[in-house]
């Protein structure tokens, strides 16, 4: 293994766990899942309450892993084997994580929100990206496992490092931004989501905000000028003793300002004042939530002293994010084709809107339908069954034509729903699959969307089965 590709030698990871390493072994990457394992990993035995990693290190080891990071030898494997002995492996990655971020030199940048946050740090990976070598986590892996894996996996080259945190209770942004010790921390908004775990918006706010507590000294703030909770998250800045805020918005007095934007269903031709100075660009994602998200990003990128014109250029290159808002063509083999946007990842009140936005904009073709997919929203609490009852006036706004709902909150909305909308109902996706993939057809544009736990990507799945290629090619579309 070449140096340049070295990312921890058996010496470094011993150094920064306290463990003790068997073999004068190098890694190239980490892992956790002998299913995304790749040779020359570092594979860490995490374990769960239904599952111990320490069961698959033979496996690890078979499929190429360098080493293993274990806190007992497997009984299954000889004691010489290239490893790192430690007491407990995910405090051990932790461990990795801090140390690689300390011996770092890149900017870092944290992003957290209701809604947007892997929508801006996919965006902002792919446009620092094309200026310097940049690391980002992997998909949502935004946890109190996620981010040090992440950190862990990040090279010494980077420049950039974007790293996303998320939460659905109280104090758990708080620890993930004292392991960052991000430069920028980024809040794209603020939105009643998670509300089960909050009396209140504000209260979500607070948790939001707890990702100024790591910024180093002289940090940054990123902020959403048009976001009702502004006020409360700049005051935390301050408690924090962030050293500035650039805010994003249409907001007259925002640092980086809309100006203008001319949409259509496949994007928009953005023009928005950029620290003073005017930039014209194109986004080949469709809807306003998508315009707001590009200004985030921009705002981001003059947070770390990034080259802002090449930024603006380079987000006519970002696609949405698999599972929030990803566009496929599926050719039917009877003929004629399908639109099908992939939402299914997550679901708040705020991103279904987004989401029937993009919808009703969508081009259908000769006798096509605006079709809604729809499962759960979670976490809603007790206000869940008004709040998706309430969905139907930003579908009819939107001129969806026909819905399909799964999951007893969901019912709520199809019961609520006119005759001439109700496209069919079940206790979940699995159930409702079969009624949409018998009644789609050529011409229509569907949307399919809910929160994680509602297990809508079944759905997507079987719409993509339909599919003569088996899988269109992706395209753009919404993202939370």
């Amino acid at each position: 293994m070449s140096p340049a590709s070295t990312l921890w030698t058996a010496t470094a990871a011993a150094k920064a766990t306290g463990g003790v390493h068997h073999g004068a072994w190098s890694v190239s990457g980490i892992s956790i899942d002998t299913r995304t394992l790749h040779p020359g990993d570092l594979f860490v035995a995490l374990s769960g309450p239904s599952f111990d990693g320490h069961d698959f290190a033979a496996e690890a080891l078979d499929n190429g892993a360098s080493a293993i990071m274990v806190s007992r030898v497997p009984t299954a494997l000889d004691a010489d084997v290239p490893m790192l002995l430690v007491s407990d492996t995910l405090r051990a990655l932790e461990d990795l994580g801090r140390a690689a971020r300390a011996r770092s030199s890149a900017r870092i940048i944290g992003v957290t929100g209701s809604v947007g946050k892997t929508s801006v740090k996919e965006a902002l990976k792919l446009v620092l990206g094309a200026q310097a070598p940049t690391t980002a986590n992997d998909g949502s892996l935004n946890n109190h496992w996620g981010l040090p894996l992440s950190l862990a996996r990040m090279p010494e080259s980077a420049r950039y490092g974007v790293f996303e945190m998320g939460m659905n209770h109280p104090g758990e942004i708080e620890p993930l931004s004292r392991m960052a010790r991000p430069d920028v921390a980024v809040v794209t908004a603020v939105e009643a989501v998670h509300k089960a775990h909050f009396d209140s918006v504000e209260g979500i706010a607070d948790a939001k905000a707890e990702i100024f507590t790591g910024v180093v000294d002289g940090g940054i703030a990123v902020l959403n000028r048009d976001n009702h909770q502004f006020d409360r998250l700049a005051r935390a800045t301050k408690e924090s003793g962030v050293g500035r805020i650039i805010d994003f918005g249409r907001h007259e007095d925002a640092v980086v300002r809309l100006i203008g934007a001319d949409t259509t269903a496949t994007g928009s031709v953005v023009r928005a004042l950029v620290d003073g100075d005017e930039q014209d660009y194109r986004l080949n994602v469709p809807g306003d939530h998508w315009v707001i998200n590009s200004l985030c990003v921009l705002a981001a990128v003059v947070a770390v002293d990034g080259d802002i014109s090449l930024a603006a250029q380079s987000l006519a290159e970002v696609i949405a994010p698999k599972g929030r808002g990803r566009r496929s063509d599926i050719d039917l083999r009877d003929g004629g084709t399908f639109g099908l946007i992939d939402d299914s990842y997550n679901a708040s009140p705020v991103s279904m809107a987004a989401s029937f936005a993009v919808l009703g904009g969508a081009r259908i073709g000769p006798g096509g339908r605006r079709i809604a997919v729809l499962g759960d929203m979670l976490e809603l609490g007790d206000e869940s069954a008004l709040l998706h009852a309430a969905l139907l006036q930003p579908l009819r706004r939107n001129g969806i034509d026909l819905v399909f709902t799964a999951g007893p909150a969901m019912s709520h909305l199809f019961d609520a729903l006119p005759a001439d909308m109700r496209g069919g109902h079940a206790d979940d996706s699995k159930a409702l699959t079969p009624q949409v993939t018998a009644a789609v057809r050529a011409g229509d544009v569907v949307t399919v969307k809910g929160s994680a736990g509602s297990r809508m990507g079944v759905v997507v799945q079987a719409l993509h089965a339909l599919d003569v290629n088996q899988g269109g090619a992706p395209g753009a579309g919404s993202g939370d």
